[in-house]
């Protein structure tokens, strides 16, 4: 990846969520991303939050590299104008192509499946299995409760107190950039 401009993996909802302001963070990152140099790599998909930081990415001129396997190319609307667009078998194999092709982690909010996501790089990050950063942006606090059940594992102990080490916890576009910028230099 030495020739290719740093890359982040950003993973978010499907659908839009009740609040603006998770949209707003969504065409924020894609933007931001733009600006910087650093390439999109996402679930590719043209909704939701997956859409909207893919389709500001695109529209500040920023590089896209889309993952999406072929049972959710229709529901996810697969969106094929990106700069590389996958096609993969299964969902691990999307999350590994991802991963392998970035240089940090991002979770924007979103469901369950965002949820699989950032447990699987969480559980990678913890095993050895890449040290890439990993971003939490906490929009409106969203994260909250996830941010106090990993306490919870760590306090009751499921967990390591250093699994927390692994996660930077960010509440806007502004600190995730800055978090970034520290962590790629």
């Amino acid at each position: 990846m030495t020739n290719l401009p740093k890359s982040i993996c950003v993973y978010c909802g499907s659908r839009n969520g009740v609040r603006p302001s998770y949209g707003q963070a969504a065409d924020d990152t894609g933007a931001m991303l733009a600006r910087r140099g650093w390439r999109l790599v996402y679930g590719a998909g043209d909704v939701g939050l997956m859409g909207r930081v893919a389709n500001a990415t695109q529209a500040a001129d920023g590089k896209t590299f889309g993952v999406i396997p072929t049972h959710l190319l229709d529901w996810e609307v697969g969106k094929r104008d990106l700069d590389t667009f996958i096609i993969t078998e299964t969902m691990h194999e999307r999350k590994k192509v991802m991963i392998m092709n970035a240089n940090a982690v991002v979770v924007l909010p979103g469901g369950a499946g965002s949820l699989d996501e950032l447990f699987e790089a969480l559980t990678w990050r913890q095993l050895g299995l890449h040290s890439k950063p990993i971003f939490v942006l906490n929009t409106d606090n969203f994260w909250a409760p996830l941010i106090g059940l990993i306490n919870h594992f760590i306090a009751e102990g499921f967990a390591d107190p250093s699994l927390l080490d692994f996660i930077q916890v960010v509440d806007d576009v502004a600190a995730l950039e800055a978090g970034l910028a520290a962590a790629l230099s």
